[in-house]
């Protein structure tokens, strides 16, 4: 009777305790939800970063209303302010990008597959992730196309006067020309 009684006690704690480490799984499991936070976020964000480029924009055009009836001095400095404005819109449209592309791949690793992405034949794969490390291959490389739009709107500015100076922007360029290389090279591997 023993025995008997010492089985039911032991199956009834095995019961409890799968109980208890079933809830605790779920719980632990379920919490991967709060990335929803960050998801959400970072989609409001882009959506901020797309419409506040999208009014420099509006802005940057509706300041060329008048192009044609400036001087020479005038058309010149509004067509350089332009060029780095445009340059500026380049950066803004593709930080917004970083941040879709982010959201999109957090929900992906973290919630759930995106079933209608998939379907979509005509979908971009950019869009679509399937592990960490591609999401930061697909990140890494709109933050190196950022850089690269930033030191073009830095270097329209850049008048070098003397041959040290030239020397250094000619190695700035090799360095970008370097980084756009070997980001091409690494995605050909994939």
């Amino acid at each position: 009777m023993s025995d008997n009684h010492e089985d039911i006690s032991k199956t009834t704690e095995h019961k409890v305790q799968g109980v208890g480490e079933r809830v605790f799984e779920s719980a632990l499991w379920n919490s991967r939800f709060v990335v929803l936070i960050a998801v959400v976020a970072s989609l409001l964000t882009a959506f901020a970063v797309f419409y506040t480029t999208a009014i420099d924009v509006y802005y940057t055009i509706s300041h060329l209303s008048n192009y044609h009836s400036l001087d020479d001095a005038g058309r010149a400095l509004l067509k350089s302010q332009t060029v780095a404005h445009v340059v500026g819109a380049v950066d803004g449209f593709l930080l917004g990008a970083i941040m879709l592309i982010f959201s999109l791949g957090l929900y992906e690793l973290f919630i759930s597959k995106i079933d209608i992405a998939e379907g979509d034949k005509g979908a971009s794969k950019i869009l679509m992730i399937n592990s960490l490390d591609d999401l930061k291959d697909k990140l890494a490389k709109v933050i190196i196309m950022i850089l690269i739009v930033m030191f073009f709107e830095q270097a329209i500015f850049l008048k070098p006067t003397e041959p040290l100076e030239l020397l250094y922007y000619a190695l700035a360029i090799m360095m970008v020309s370097l980084a756009l290389y070997l980001s091409h090279m690494s995605s050909s591997k994939h």
